[in-house]
């Protein structure tokens, strides 16, 4: 019975803690990531209700959590009609040194079932790391729920001793993309500078540094080598809108 009580008061303390974060986050308008601490927030407080024997306690409970609940659908509705209306928007700023920003950490939640074309706009896709950063992301493409047909890439071409590499590494890339039945078209810009990618579904993100936003792992054999998600970043920030109809680069 005391552990019990104990494990209770530390999912109370928890679901206090993450609904007041909600409520910070919800007076700063800041309301994609309020809505996610509602949501984490009420998930704690149902567990501490089905915990609870003292009936007025449940009923407090039970009307708090009907007052989050209404609030996190009323945000809800609020950020569909942003999308709607194309003016959402949501920043992730990535510290230096930060991990578990691997690109399907990032770039999950926006890849549905719907999405079968995407667009990258990215200046700095030359050296061997760059070219392996691309690499990863046409791999996710791939691998997720979505069925992407075609990758479209504009990019600028390195001028100097890596242009061969350059060249033949995104063509053994296209060529193992028509393997798996994607189709990916390259262009070459000498006055590209802006890094977006873009998906059919209406998501546009922005990073500052392109793909290119992961450190240079200590060692071949130190975590994070494989895993991106273990691999530090470099600082950057990452914007997310949503447009309804997708401009094609």
């Amino acid at each position: 019975m005391a552990r019990s009580g104990l494990a209770q008061d530390a999912g109370s303390t928890a679901a206090v803690t993450v609904i007041k974060r909600a409520l910070e986050l919800d007076s700063e308008s800041r309301y994609s990531q309020a809505l996610v601490c509602y949501q984490e927030g009420i998930d704690l407080l149902l567990q501490v209700l089905k915990g609870t024997k003292d009936e007025t306690k449940r009923c407090n409970l039970r009307k708090r959590i009907s007052d989050y609940m209404d609030r996190a659908e009323h945000i809800k509705k609020y950020l569909d009609q942003e999308k709607e209306a194309g003016k959402y928007h949501k920043q992730i700023k990535i510290e230096e040194n930060a991990t578990g920003f691997s690109y399907e950490s990032l770039f999950q939640e926006y890849l549905s079932e719907t999405v079968t074309e995407v667009w990258i706009e990215d200046p700095y896709i030359r050296q061997t790391h760059q070219l392996y950063n691309f690499l990863r992301f046409c791999e996710m493409l791939v691998k997720r729920p979505c069925k992407v047909r075609t990758i479209h890439l504009l990019t600028s071409l390195d001028e100097g001793t890596g242009k061969e590499q350059q060249s033949s590494g995104l063509e053994e890339i296209k060529q193992s993309l028509r393997n798996h039945g994607v189709h990916l078209e390259l262009e070459y810009s000498s006055s590209i500078h802006d890094r977006e990618i873009r998906f059919n579904n209406g998501w546009m993100i922005k990073i500052g540094r392109g793909l290119d936003y992961f450190k240079k792992p200590q060692s071949r054999f130190s975590l994070g080598y494989c895993d991106f998600d273990l691999r530090p970043c470099h600082e950057t920030t990452v914007d997310i809108f949503h447009n309804k109809h997708t401009k094609k680069i």
